[in-house]
Formats: C-alpha cells, structure tokens, sequence
C-alpha cells in the first residue's frame, strides 16, 4: 500500500493496514539512527513546527530530534512566549505560521479536537501530539512498535492498561491501536478512573489488579492525570499506592516474560516502584527510542502525502 494522509490526528481513523505500514516504515528509520551518520535529507528545505500549548519534555524532544534527524528546520513554539497570552485564538496564530511559509505543524493542546480544528484550513500538515483526554496517537504507535519488536507480533497478546484511563489521551489512542491490531486489552485501576463504559469499545474492565496482570503479556502502567482532574478521584496517593501500585509482591504473580510499559513522566512509588521502571523486563528506555523511529516516519509519511 502506499500513504495518502496528510495529517496523523487519530488512531481510530485509522486501518490495522495503516498502523502496519507506520510501523515498518518506523523501522526503517530506526535502522537510520543506527548508523553513524544519523541523518536523512527527505525534509530538507521543510519547515516543521513544535506547536506546544501544554507542557512537554518527550514528545516535545522526540518530535524536534525526529524532524533534525531529517534535515527540516525547526521553530519550537510555547504558549508562555507567543501572542496566545495576549489573546490571539490558535487559528490566528496557526494561520500567521503558514504565512511564514511553514509546511508541518505539531500541535499539543489541551483542548479536544485541536490538531483536528487546524487540519480544516491549513494547507500544511498537521500531527496531533496530544489534545486533552482524546489522543495522543504517535504514543500509541511507539507503544504498538515495542511490542511487536519484543513480541514478534500484536494479535493474540494479553495487554493491561493499569492506571488513570479515564483521563488519558494515551489509555485511548492505545485501546485503539491495540483492538485494531488484533490485542485483547484489559483496563484497570480504581473504578472512578476506569469506568465500565471503557466496555464498549471493545476491552475487559476490572477493578482488581491481581486479575488483571495474571496472564498479562504486556502491562503498561498509566500516571495519575491530576491536571485534568477536575475533582480527586480517589481518597490520596498512598491509598492508590497501596491498591494499584506495580510492586514486587504483584510482579511476582506476573507472567515471567511480560513487559512493563510506561509513557512516562513516571511517578516513581506511586504507580510503580523505582527498581522495577528500571528491571530487566522493563522497556521504557525503548519505548523513547522507538518514539524518535516513530515521529522520523510519521512525519516522512504526511509529508510525502501532501502536495503542498
């Protein structure tokens, strides 16, 4: 097949076939930084933009490494420092961009349906990295990369998503990815954050953390989203801790060969204890890695698709 998207918004529009050809497409540009030359001229004289309205350290990074890696320019763009805090609407700042002639926008937002909203009238590529609790669909592709790197495929394998699902961009665009690809997905944590609902897009609801790593082939745990929280969702952190956290009793039930995830910023001791983020079975180092593999392709992919 070939790509014809011009923009990357969502994970839910997309086929299993698209997300397949992402991923090997990913691979080959990991193969790219791999040499000791890392670096590729497919967007030479392109103009990418990190347009961030939230704050961001991985994604932020992994999206101005991936377009470097391919010879774009690059403007990096924070609300603190632009005409946003004086008022002017995202539209107007978005249309200001292209008028500087920019060809690729990364939009992070906390407003659903942001990346979406600028993709109806810019002429540029628009790559959603983030908006409120909808997607974050370059995340679930980095995570359905290392999986199927350390697994050897997708289809069949046991995944749990533990944590904060019901404010989570992440928990969403990985449920998609994951039922696409032929994954059964289990969701867990305290029943205010993981609400029954979650069922109809096709995943297992439990409350009870022991059932739900039991046959787990692949755990990947979620931090608490308190920024949009609009109220506490559970009486404190040491009583999550206490009921949800991955420690050494609950590793210990686990499969022997599952992986443990995490998209990180990781709240060491709350939703995972310090030593196991960095045990044998953990692949979040690899999970960042794949990231930059990830973004290198999705980028080369709208770009390619875009006439403009």
């Amino acid at each position: 097949m070939s790509w014809t998207r011009p923009h990357l918004l969502d994970i839910e529009s997309l086929s299993a076939d698209e997300i397949l050809y992402i991923l090997d497409t990913s691979r080959e540009f990991k193969a790219v930084g791999q040499r000791s030359i890392k670096k590729s001229p497919v967007l030479l004289g392109k103009t990418v933009v990190n347009l961030f309205a939230e704050p961001s350290t991985r994604t932020r990074i992994s999206f101005e490494l991936a377009a470097t890696r391919l010879s774009a320019d690059i403007v990096n763009f924070t609300t603190e420092a632009s005409s946003l805090r004086k008022g002017e609407t995202l539209k107007d700042t978005a249309l200001n961009l292209e008028a500087l002639k920019a060809d690729i926008f990364i939009v992070r937002h906390e407003a659903c349906g942001a990346a979406h909203f600028l993709a109806r009238f810019l002429k540029g590529s628009v790559i959603n990295a983030g908006d409120g609790a909808h997607g974050h669909p370059t995340q679930a592709l980095l995570d359905v990369f290392t999986i199927r790197e350390h697994k050897g495929k997708i289809a069949g394998l046991n995944v749990t998503i533990l944590g904060d699902i019901l404010y989570s961009r992440v928990a969403r665009s990985n449920i998609w990815a994951l039922l696409k690809l032929g994954a059964n997905v289990t969701l867990c944590g305290p029943s205010t954050l993981v609400p029954k609902v979650f069922e109809k897009m096709g995943c297992r609801v439990t409350w009870d953390i022991d059932d739900a790593i039991a046959s787990a082939d692949v755990i990947n745990l979620l931090r608490i989203q308190h920024e949009r929280q609009r109220a506490t969702m559970f009486p404190g952190i040491n009583e999550y801790a206490k009921l949800f956290s991955l420690n050494h009793e609950r590793l210990a039930k686990t499969r022997p060969d599952a992986l443990i995830m995490h998209p990180g910023p990781i709240n060491r001791g709350v939703e995972i204890a310090s030593d196991i983020a960095d045990c044998k079975r953990s692949v979040i180092l690899d999970q960042v890695t794949n990231g930059l593999a990830v973004r290198m392709a999705v980028l080369y992919l709208v770009n390619q698709a875009n006439p403009n």
